[in-house]
């Protein structure tokens, strides 16, 4: 797992840890949910929940257009699922995440994995951009 060494993200997945400890897997995403903002709460780490994210189309302003699980110190992105297996598409979720509200990084976190560190995903803006210039988008036109 990649992510940046920040002693926020340590105790960010520590919370996590200890729902997935008491919970075990096979419960819906929104009990995970609520019962890991009551140990960030606990832990006195400082949230915005279900945060509404707009997008521009067109010139013109979409309100509400993405919904954020958890927006952690206005810098780390949380999105919260428990699923049969992580899949690409979640990691673009949390990407668009990224981009739309300027986070550094973001944590897929899977709680219905049998070992939670095996449904965790740490998620980097950087690790959408090619590695380099010469390698062409996959961008295509319509």
């Amino acid at each position: 797992m990649t992510f940046i060494s920040h002693p926020l993200v340590h105790q960010v997945i520590g919370c996590a840890i200890a729902v997935h400890r008491e919970l075990r897997p096979g419960l819906l995403e929104s009990t995970y949910g609520r019962c890991f903002r009551l140990e960030l709460v606990q832990q006195q780490i400082k949230f915005a929940s279900e945060l509404l994210v707009p997008i521009i189309y067109k010139g013109t302003r979409v309100e509400n257009a993405y919904r954020i699980d958890l927006l952690i110190e206005d810098w780390l992105v949380v999105e919260i699922k428990a699923i049969d297996q992580l899949l690409p598409v979640h990691q673009a979720q949390v990407l668009t995440y990224l981009k739309l509200s300027g986070a550094r990084q973001g944590l897929l976190i899977n709680f219905n994995s049998s070992r939670l560190k095996d449904g965790i995903k740490s998620v980097l803006l950087r690790d959408s951009v090619p590695a380099s210039p010469s390698i062409p988008s996959t961008v295509e036109e319509e």
